[in-house]
């Protein structure tokens, strides 16, 4: 059972670790997607300069975030479950309850992780 764990683990980290650097990196280039289309309105008039910016600075974040998934797995596990549930919210607002959900799911993979980098595997 130990050896599937830390397998578990491994997957996760890597998961969790690569994929908001990609993430955060593509807010600088937008070749994934758009990202600031993601950005309720609402939100977009509330900050003092251009959507892209904003996004490379959420852009900035997601790589940290991911790094720190990668160095310090339980507390950058943590982080980014923190983080994916407040794009959910802001996805909410927007109405785009489809990518709401995967970000929850994915969030509730993250503190998985999390709860898992606490145990000690042998």
């Amino acid at each position: 059972m130990n050896a599937n764990l830390k397998l578990v683990k491994t997957i996760l980290t890597y998961t969790f670790g690569l994929v908001p650097i990609v993430a955060g990196l593509d807010k600088f280039t937008n070749v994934l997607t758009d990202w600031s289309q993601y950005l309720p309105a609402s939100f977009a008039e509330l900050i003092p300069f251009e959507t892209s910016i904003f996004m490379m600075i959420v852009g900035v974040i997601e790589i940290v975030a991911g790094i720190l998934v990668l160095v310090k797995t339980n507390i950058g596990s943590l982080v980014v479950s923190l983080w994916l549930v407040s794009i959910a919210i802001l996805l909410i607002i927007n109405g785009q309850f489809d990518i709401a959900v995967r970000d929850i799911v994915m969030a509730i993979s993250a503190y998985s992780l999390f709860l898992i980098s606490k145990e000690k595997i042998a």
